[in-house]
């Protein structure tokens, strides 16, 4: 199972990365927790302990590893050897679960960054074709880590939303995005829901079977949001309600 999570910047689709990728690693499969955006934070979300956290650098800025994996050094990377020895050593394991950082894409400017962006591709299809292991991508909303190539191995995109006009925009943004990539499900996660309105406004800007679910605001996770420490535990309304995900999300992959 590969699932990529994105959305709008601040409406919580790392703490739905990071829940799913615990509930999957509870039913006992190996999952790749990979940090595919460099706003976010999911290794402290599933646990990472924050020293492991702060020597942790992206694998994208590992200049000597890229260089290294580059055919001579130039723009291209080279598939042999693959990429199994990188996510074994640059993983960290906890549990059933090894988390990855792989940095952001690089952008123009002064400097040429074909090799970094050619590593990166390469890393994320040798996640994405491991097949023995469930994948959840956190993602940014451009979703620039995905290609034709690898987008074809991602079993479903999920899209976080809150319930704003800005976060709407974004989402429908990330739903073209994703289908011009070839990705066959889409599906939406409303999060952050108070009431009934805010229930309703989401409900109106999509199909009812485009949405997996809604989470309520918790003011648990708001708060645990400000001190050091994972963010997620396995209990409270957020895992009843991503519990009900899960098992629809299961549903709609494997059926």
């Amino acid at each position: 199972m590969k699932i990529a999570v994105s959305g709008k910047g601040g409406v919580g689709k790392t703490t739905v990365a990071a829940t799913l990728a615990k509930l999957l690693a509870a039913s006992h499969k190996n999952v790749y927790a990979v940090d595919a955006d460099p706003d976010a934070c999911l290794a402290a979300a599933v646990g990472i302990p924050e020293e492991q956290i702060r020597n942790l650098k992206p694998l994208v800025d590992m200049k000597e590893l890229v260089d290294q994996k580059s055919a001579g050094g130039g723009a291209f990377f080279s598939l042999n050897p693959d990429v199994d020895d990188i996510l074994k050593e640059y993983s960290i394991p906890l549990g059933n679960i090894r988390f990855l950082r792989m940095g952001g894409i690089k952008q123009g400017g002064s400097a040429c960054y074909c090799r970094e962006n050619s590593f990166l591709n390469a890393l994320m299809g040798g996640v994405l074709w491991d097949k023995e292991s469930a994948v959840i991508l956190d993602m940014g909303a451009g979703i620039e880590h995905l290609t034709r190539g690898t987008a074809q191995s991602v079993d479903i995109m999920l899209v976080v939303i809150e319930p704003s006009k800005n976060s709407v925009n974004t989402a429908k943004l990330v739903k073209q995005l994703a289908a011009d990539l070839g990705i066959k499900k889409i599906k939406f996660i409303g999060n952050k829901i108070r009431n009934e309105k805010e229930r309703d406004f989401i409900q109106k800007h999509f199909e009812p079977d485009e949405i997996l679910g809604f989470i309520p605001f918790d003011d648990d996770i708001w708060e645990s949001s400000m001190e050091s420490g994972p963010a997620v535990e396995l209990g409270g309304d957020l895992f009843r309600s991503m519990k009900e995900i899960h098992e629809k999300l299961l549903q709609e992959v494997d059926g």
